[in-house]
């Protein structure tokens, strides 16, 4: 058995590992940073974050609602 070039295919795999572990990290930062700037923009928005599936319906029904009554006022022949 040849210690040494295990040895070397250890240490590869582990550089490659750590390189791998870093870039995760990297992309976790900046993907909570994004996180971050988004509930920032919804609280700006007079929402709470946690109540944004709620306001997304809301908001649907009040389309739908205008549609509907736009369809109403248009005339038709």
């Amino acid at each position: 058995m040849d210690y040494e070039k295990n040895l070397n295919v250890l240490k590869d795999e582990l550089e490659k590992a750590k390189n791998l572990k870093y870039k995760a990290e990297a992309r976790l930062e900046q993907l909570n940073l994004q996180r971050d700037m988004l509930i920032n923009e919804i609280q700006e928005m007079g929402i709470e974050p946690d109540n944004l599936e709620l306001q997304i319906e809301k908001l649907k029904k009040e389309i739908d609602s205008l549609f509907e009554e736009a369809n109403k006022l248009m005339p038709r022949d």
